[in-house]
């Protein structure tokens, strides 16, 4: 699995109950994480599901890995490199190909779940490539529409369908963010549902039963 280009390390979780091909899932970490990190779901997701955490492929330091840099600096404040975060789109999509290859999963039921950086991954492989991708579970990130691929909006997102949560006292990715970018999927026509709570860059125990019963009827 590694020996391609755009391979990325991973753990998977094989389902509960194994039918001829299960629906895939694919969990996608936020900036100085690591494949680990949602990991800890994946016992609490549906039992069909088959479940693989990656690794982003930019190293900050031991076990600390990100999407794409972040750079601060006096005159644009916070900014990101959309360069990486594109190079990053295409290995999530490379990647996805190469699990389809390797694992007994339906391609016509693939669901990312991303976490900050991870989410914005997420919308990025799904609003560029709606074809690959059934559902989206978006948490506490936004859509950088700086790193979809040229002529989305042409996309057919009729088979798409997404949730988006995001905590209202978040200091590292603001709740206005996330509202404007429930304007955008608006403006695309997009599936979604929306909802808020009262934390801060972290996912609720009530945001995780929200999302759990939301997949479990799509999956």
């Amino acid at each position: 699995m590694h020996s391609q280009e755009t391979s990325l390390f991973h753990l998977i979780k094989k389902p509960k109950v194994i039918l001829e091909k299960n629906p895939l899932i694919l969990l996608l970490h936020g900036y100085g994480s690591n494949e680990e990190d949602l990991f800890g779901f994946a016992n609490e997701l549906p039992d069909e599901a088959f479940i693989v955490s990656a690794r982003a492929p930019y190293e900050l330091q031991r076990m600390s890995h990100a999407w794409y840099a972040i750079y601060f600096d006096n005159v644009n404040g916070k900014f990101s490199d959309d360069a990486q975060a594109i190079s990053s789109r295409e290995k999530i999509v490379g990647f996805l190909d190469e699990i389809i290859k390797e694992y007994p999963v339906d391609e016509s039921n693939v669901t990312l779940i991303g976490f900050s950086q991870g989410t914005i991954l997420s919308y990025a492989v799904a609003l560029s490539y709606p074809d690959k991708i059934k559902n989206v579970i978006a948490l506490s990130g936004y859509v950088n529409e700086g790193i979809l691929k040229e002529g989305f909006k042409q996309n057919d997102f009729s088979g798409l369908s997404f949730f988006c949560s995001h905590g209202t006292v978040d200091q590292v990715i603001p709740v206005d963010w996330a509202r404007k970018s429930t304007e955008f999927l608006k403006d695309l026509n997009l599936d979604f549902v929306y909802k808020e709570y009262p934390v801060g860059h972290g996912v609720a125990p009530q945001n995780f039963f929200d999302l759990k019963n939301w997949l479990q009827e799509r999956i």
